[in-house]
């Protein structure tokens, strides 16, 4: 039995029994109407005086008369009997009994001392006993109660210390509305979130391996063929160097998703910027590589909205999603960049006209390593919008994208602005 549910239940255990005992002690303090042999106890002295007096004062024949009628009302067995001489009438008077001397005769005036009721010595100690019992059932119960969820929340974060994330308890608090089982539903959401994060973990290794298997089995190439081929030293090297670019590119967006993970109940270290004009720069940049494929940036951006932010992180989010859209959208097509912008949010949409992706994919996309099943690859590795939307949602915004009509995909960015005063 745990140590605490000893403790409550000798606490609550001791407070009621000490509770029934003032109120006993007050009841029989005020004398509140006794109990049974007490009551008996009072007829029979009553009734004993009364056939005494009348006895003494009207004679034998008016206590017999008395007797009878006593017996019709309170059958308590009341017997009047001559014993001796006056010179031989000596007093007995006792709780079932009286001697009365009448006319030169003594008389005996009694009443069986059995009745139907239990000893009141005996009912006391039933009493109590039950008291004790009834008090030591409530108190089980009610630290049976209280001990109850605390052992289940016991066992769910000893599962949870051992691995077992997909332990839930909030189902065990069935038909109970209290503190404890909104603690209970806070574990649950507590535990779902560490397995999602632990999900996430052994899935981000396993895309990490797989994604690291392809530039390291390049290189394994690389080297093969320099050993057969000393003479193809220049071409090698610089396959060497591209290799190592791809690998730095893809160990600096893991290391940027990673911080993005772990920092996430971290504060921000916020700076006042104008995130249009941050917007501004990034797709003067972008408009300069899109020439390459002969690709249009038409915006709809002008104004300005300050906003609390980290930098680098909106920089990221923003670079990541116009890049993406550069990368994947048509050759000699348009990227259209607009902005919408309220007193505390901007809304920041970028449509291109690459091949997009099925409806169903348009959460998978945000998700690490993962791209359209249509889509072609193009040197990326699935980082860029994963670490756009972990970046946005730091700041309490929001990234989803949709479907234009007119084909192609639309990412969208919600961004809150600076509080106001």
């Amino acid at each position: 039995m745990p140590r605490l549910f000893k403790k409550f239940f000798v606490i609550i255990w001791l407070t009621l029994a000490a509770s029934v005992a003032v109120i006993m002690l007050i009841v029989n303090f005020i004398q509140a109407p006794p109990f049974a042999p007490k009551l008996e106890r009072q007829k029979r002295e009553i009734v004993l005086n009364l056939t005494e007096n009348l006895l003494a004062k009207d004679g034998e024949d008016a206590a017999r008369r008395f007797a009878r009628a006593s017996e019709d009302q309170m059958p308590l067995g009341l017997n009047i009997s001559e014993i001796a001489e006056s010179g031989a009438c000596a007093v007995e008077n006792t709780v079932d009994t009286r001697s009365v001397l009448k006319d030169g005769v003594c008389y005996r005036v009694s009443v069986p001392s059995q009745t139907s009721f239990i000893h009141e010595d005996l009912a006391w100690f039933l009493l109590w006993f039950t008291i004790l019992m009834s008090s030591m059932i409530s108190a089980a119960a009610l630290a049976r109660y209280l001990i109850r969820p605390v052992e289940h929340l016991r066992d769910g974060l000893s599962a949870l210390a051992h691995g077992r994330f997909d332990v839930r308890i909030g189902n065990k608090m069935a038909g109970r509305k209290d503190e404890v089982t909104a603690l209970a539903h806070d574990f649950d959401s507590t535990a779902a979130r560490l397995e999602e994060l632990q999900e996430a973990q052994q899935r981000l290794f396993h895309d990490v391996s797989h994604e690291l298997r392809s530039p390291l089995s390049r290189l394994q190439a690389v080297v093969g063929v320099l050993r057969q081929s000393p003479t193809k030293l220049d071409a090698m090297l610089d396959r060497i160097d591209r290799e190592v670019e791809r690998l730095d590119t893809l160990v600096g967006e893991v290391l940027t998703l990673a911080r993005l993970t772990a920092n996430s109940s971290l504060p921000l270290k916020t700076q006042t910027l104008d995130v249009i004009d941050l917007l501004s720069e990034i797709l003067d940049d972008a408009a300069f590589e899109a020439q390459a494929r002969k690709v249009l940036i038409t915006t709809s951006v002008d104004g300005s909205f300050l906003a609390d932010v980290e930098g680098e992180l909106i920089y990221r989010a923003l670079e990541n999603v116009i890049r993406n859209a550069v990368k994947y959208t048509a050759e000699h097509s348009r990227i259209y960049v607009q902005c919408e912008t309220t007193a505390d949010l901007l809304k920041v949409c970028v449509v291109d006209q690459g091949p997009g992706v099925r409806r169903d994919e348009l959460e998978r996309i945000f998700q690490p390593f993962s791209r359209g099943n249509d889509a072609v690859p193009r040197g990326g590795y699935g980082l860029g919008l994963a670490i756009a939307r972990q970046a946005i949602e730091r700041h309490g915004g929001r990234v989803y994208a949709s479907l234009p009509d007119a084909g192609g995909l639309a990412i969208t960015l919600e961004i809150p602005g600076k509080p106001t005063a």
